[in-house]
């Protein structure tokens, strides 16, 4: 979890990017805002890095994301793991896949050179080693020579990632057949696509977050339902079923108990299913409302606040 001051953000991201003059030249970094980052590493805006800021580079390209950190810190750890796969100490020593060979100056291990195939393939490690396979992550392609490295690399390895981490695709416009695991609406050529795609703000909870706002501000929390023990307004930590038309609230101990089921080993749940509506709740997307709930009450009213009404529209109200 973020420091107790702030919600989970609505997006926080590891990416692959890569340059369009020279495909083996490769970088990994993190960002809230890939968009606004991508320029930074293009010379656009002031920022970027300066291993990619060389012109002969240039433009370079963001081919894939991993997103659904709980904030900067924790996009970090995995961002240095995957760029320091040689030394993280997230992967135990008989998983390792990339060994140094050589060693700097100071009689440091260096770190091999990057290759697409080395990046994919200590992403699939780092996302079934314990420190991250439980997280509520989801990976992005945004180019189809990446995805099928991917998939090609899935099916040779001896472990499986967890079935509930999606994978989406979006290659733009110019390419409408996907074979991601999952995949939304074809998008078209004035539509954004990619990075520019993905929403930067909370608007994809709002109609959750009206549902809770109003459970919350009326004090219609009930009683738990897992427990069955009554919830007084305002005295706990609750979280709400983010399903259409289920208003379950519960204890967040609760919950988590009951998503845990009898695993003794596992300490952050995945997912599971509503007592109430029967269906299917992820633990990351409860945890994602709470904490703004909780910790975010300008982001709340924000998102809520209904639009002012234009000028035409007022005028004509007041006519009639």
């Amino acid at each position: 979890m973020p420091g107790l001051s702030k919600p989970i953000p609505p997006l926080y991201t590891v990416y692959i990017l890569r340059s369009t003059v020279r495909h083996s030249s490769l970088y990994i970094g993190s960002t809230p805002n890939p968009p606004r980052r991508l320029k930074q590493h293009n010379g656009d805006a002031k920022g970027g890095a300066v291993r990619t800021s060389r012109e002969t580079l240039r433009p370079w390209e963001m081919v894939g994301i991993v997103s659904g950190f709980p904030g900067m810190v924790a996009a970090l750890k995995f961002e240095w793991a995957l760029t320091n796969p040689h030394l993280s100490l997230h992967i135990p020593s008989t998983s390792r896949i990339t060994i140094s060979t050589q060693k700097k100056r100071n009689g440091h291990p260096k770190r091999p050179r990057h290759s697409l195939t080395s990046i994919i393939s200590n992403l699939h490690l780092l996302l079934r080693v314990p420190s991250f396979a439980r997280w509520p992550l989801e990976l992005r392609f945004f180019a189809p020579e990446v995805h099928k490295a991917w998939k090609k690399w899935c099916d040779t390895a001896n472990e499986p990632v967890r079935e509930s981490i999606p994978v989406y695709t979006d290659f733009g416009p110019a390419h409408t057949d996907t074979t991601a695991d999952e995949s939304g609406p074809i998008t078209g050529i004035d539509e954004p696509w990619g990075i520019h795609a993905l929403p930067l703000d909370y608007k994809p909870l709002k109609d959750y977050v009206t549902k809770t706002n109003s459970i919350y501000t009326f004090e219609r929390e009930g009683s738990c339902v897992i427990c069955r023990e009554y919830l007084p307004p305002g005295e706990g930590l609750y979280a709400t079923c983010p399903n259409t038309g289920c208003e379950g609230t519960g204890h967040v101990s609760c919950w988590s108990r009951h998503m845990l089921g009898n695993s003794d080993e596992d300490v952050i749940p995945i997912s599971g299913q509503c007592p109430q509506c029967k269906g299917k709740v992820m633990w990351g997307e409860m945890m994602k409302e709470m904490t703004l709930r909780v910790r975010g009450a300008k982001e709340v009213d924000k998102l809520l606040k209904k639009p002012r009404k234009r000028t035409a529209e007022v005028a004509a109200e007041d006519s009639e």
